[in-house]
């Protein structure tokens, strides 16, 4: 079995806090990227939107376009407003061959809020899942049509933070909707990590790697703690530095027959934590881990 590994541009640049290496260049990011032995990149809010630009870059850096996030509002609008919003990105992303589009339901959510604290997310009830399932799995289905499967990622501070809710997405959606499993995300929220790759494992087509700070996760005060406070006290690094045990994750997928890419995403201070330094760090984990469990590294 094989996994590709490519890495998030987050780590040196973070969109939801510019002070947090709104300097850096996009060609740093990327060189080092590549330099740290990464094959592939996610896009962020400096790469160019643009196909002939972007396809430009990536091969200026020898990488593949991987994916990218996309902001969903489908609690809010039909799935038919959502398939005409959600065209253009799609579009660039089937036409560079990118293996997914990662959908997080942005709904009223709180990620991105400094003032808001953990507890202000929105709450979806569970009679609603549903309605709200059947359109996520329209969306899908357009994404399949269009060669680009979408990959629903769970995500603090939003309506599908919690395993719980996670099974309810799970549950209400149909094969189309892909599962992006993110590791840091999942315990941060007190989820089982081993338990959910095992349920959903046929449904998992994309996963990213980050690490949790068990000190500084033992600290976080829900009713007063927002999301990007916990980010700025350090709560994520990446994989190998923190409390998630990779060797028996990297077990759990390939149980799974898990193929496909692995990102670091580690959103950190770049200027406490040296992005090259804890990407080669995060590569050296990973690499250890899924060689251990039968995995190779495509390059």
């Amino acid at each position: 079995m094989k996994l590709k590994f490519g890495m998030s541009p987050i780590s040196w640049s973070n969109d939801d806090l510019p002070e947090l290496g709104g300097d850096t260049s996009l060609e740093t990011c990327l060189r080092e990227t590549r330099l740290a032995g990464y094959t592939g990149t996610e896009t962020g809010g400096k790469f160019p939107r643009d196909k002939d630009a972007l396809g430009k870059v990536l091969k200026e850096h020898d990488l593949q376009l991987v994916s990218g996030w996309y902001s969903g509002q489908l609690l809010s609008i039909s799935a038919e407003e959502e398939i005409a919003n959600i065209r253009n990105q799609l579009h660039l992303f089937r036409d560079l061959g990118a293996a997914v589009l990662v959908y997080g339901e942005t709904w009223k959510t709180v990620q991105n809020v400094r003032n808001a604290p953990l507890c202000d997310k929105p709450i979806l009830p569970e009679s609603e899942f549903a309605a709200y399932g059947e359109k996520l799995t329209k969306v899908a289905e357009y994404c399949a049509s269009e060669g680009v499967p979408l990959s629903f990622h769970h995500h603090m501070g939003t309506g599908v933070e919690t395993e719980r809710e996670l099974d309810l997405m799970m549950q209400n959606t149909g094969a189309a909707v892909g599962l992006l499993v993110d590791t840091g995300h999942l315990v941060f929220a007190g989820g089982d990590l081993l338990s959910v790759v095992e349920r959903y494992g046929s449904r998992i087509n994309h996963i990213h790697t980050k690490d949790i700070r068990a000190d500084i996760l033992a600290t976080v005060d829900r009713n007063k703690d927002s999301f990007l406070d916990c980010v700025l006290r350090g709560v994520f690094t990446v994989p190998g530095d923190g409390m998630i045990d990779y060797g028996q994750f990297m077990q759990a997928l390939a149980q799974q027959n898990y193929e496909g890419w692995v990102i670091v995403e580690a959103e950190q201070d770049p200027a406490l934590a040296d992005p090259y330094e804890y990407a080669c760090m995060g590569y050296k984990a990973l690499q250890q881990a899924a060689t251990a469990a039968g995995y190779t590294i495509a390059n």
